[in-house]
């Protein structure tokens, strides 16, 4: 009898231990992103790593229960940037990196990159390419053993041989060789199947392909077309089989519309966009990664010598200054616009300013506000999940300090952040 006393109450102390284990987040201001506005005095109930619920009000504690006081900030769900490099970070000289620096140390480098990204708001990026060790990182990440955003890697970006994105591009002729696609560099339909089959087999999310010259790359011409509509359509092809999505880096009109035509999910940059490419992309429902801030970013430091190579130099003066100018026109002809800038080309962390410039090209911060979190979810096809803050997502919450609505640089003040539940950094009221 005794026995059987002790273990009901036991499993009704077990029970109510568990019923407690909520956290309330009293939020000042809310911004709903789905509806396009802000809410007042509100409370986010986390269970786990999921929201439970979304209150008018601050709801009373239960005994037991955490809450989360952000009474004095603006909350908003966790932002999506679609476009980053989480192995790097731009600096002097930095063209000779791939030369000196060895895996652990870029490794170690990227552990940094991804701690700054997820404290500046960012609960969930997308990587467009690296060597490797972004995979790497992901799986660090997701098992807990390293700080950082939830990541969606396209692991190591396909290009043609010369192209944006061959690895080899301005070696010595001896050091030169002939990368195919193991290295993610083909020539022909044949070697996309097999470039996208071994990004599978390596681990990545996504595919990335540089359907024109690039600016940052060892190579001549920043703009030109670089794989045949065919090319393209095989690599769509084959990525369809994996469940893989394609994203295509593009500057050049002419290399944007055959990505466009081959049927990729999102063209990245979009540089010298024409009236035509803008159409098909309405056509197919392309989505448009502007990365504004890589632009501008990137011709400022062209202006320094020594900054870049001899060969990245006029590109970046000649191709920089003109994405924002592009993104405008694409955003007012009602191009589908998600939220990137191109980290690392700039330094991680000031992913934030890209809302400024996507503003002073025309587009309301609750759109741009939006192209981070549920324009962005539908592009990965994760909106079922992330995105928004809605009863069953996962509690991805940040809040700054300010209303951003009226001033930008309040994104810039990220004063709490959590992700999958677990709070990662906090200048709050918190009590047990």
């Amino acid at each position: 009898m005794r026995n059987w006393l002790f273990s009901c109450l036991a499993l009704i102390f077990s029970t109510t231990i568990l019923q407690a284990q909520k956290t309330l987040i009293y939020c000042g201001h809310l911004i709903d992103v789905k509806a396009g506005k802000v809410l007042s005095q509100m409370t986010i109930t986390v269970e786990k790593n999921k929201v439970t619920g979304v209150s008018t009000g601050y709801v009373a504690a239960s005994p037991g229960d955490k809450v989360i006081d952000l009474k004095s900030m603006t909350v908003m769900p966790g932002l999506i940037d679609m476009h980053v490099h989480m192995e790097s970070e731009t600096k002097k000289g930095g063209a000779s990196d791939r030369f000196v620096l060895n895996p652990p140390e870029v490794a170690f480098g990227a552990v940094k990159y991804a701690r700054t990204t997820l404290y500046s708001g960012f609960t969930t990026v997308r990587d467009l390419g690296g060597s490797g060790i972004n995979i790497a990182m992901r799986n660090a990440i997701a098992k807990g053993d390293i700080i950082g955003p939830r990541i969606y890697t396209a692991g190591k970006a396909i290009a043609t041989t010369g192209g944006h994105a061959d690895p080899t591009n301005n070696y010595r002729k001896d050091l030169m060789g002939d990368p195919g696609p193991y290295e993610g560099v083909i020539n022909g339909p044949q070697d996309a199947y097999h470039a996208v089959r071994q990004r599978y087999k390596d681990g990545s999310d996504l595919i990335k392909i540089t359907a024109t010259g690039g600016v940052l790359s060892q190579a001549k011409d920043g703009a030109n077309a670089q794989f045949t509509e065919e090319e393209i359509r095989a690599i769509v092809s084959a990525a369809k089989d994996y469940g893989f999505k394609v994203a295509a880096h593009a500057h050049g009109a002419e290399g944007i519309k055959r990505a466009i035509r081959g049927g990729v999910n999102s063209i990245e940059h979009g540089t010298f966009m024409d009236d035509e490419g803008i159409a098909l992309m309405k056509q197919y429902g392309t989505y448009y990664v502007p990365t504004i801030i890589a632009g501008k970013s990137t011709a400022d430091s062209a202006k320094i010598p020594g900054y870049y190579t001899d060969i990245v130099t006029p590109k970046a003066l000649a191709t920089g200054p003109q994405i924002q100018a592009t993104f405008a026109k694409a955003y007012k002809a009602g191009v589908k616009i998600a939220f990137g800038t191109d980290a690392g080309v700039y330094a991680h962390g000031k992913n934030w300013l890209e809302f400024q410039y996507m503003t002073e090209a025309g587009m309301p911060m609750m759109e741009a506000l939006q192209a981070a979190t549920v324009a962005a979810a539908d592009l990965l096809g994760a909106s079922a999940t992330i995105g928004s803050i809605e009863t069953g997502k996962l509690a991805d919450i940040i809040a700054v300090d300010g209303d951003p609505l009226k001033e930008i640089a309040a994104m810039s003040r990220v004063r709490f952040v959590m992700k999958d539940g677990t709070v990662f950094k906090s200048e709050s009221n918190t009590q047990p």
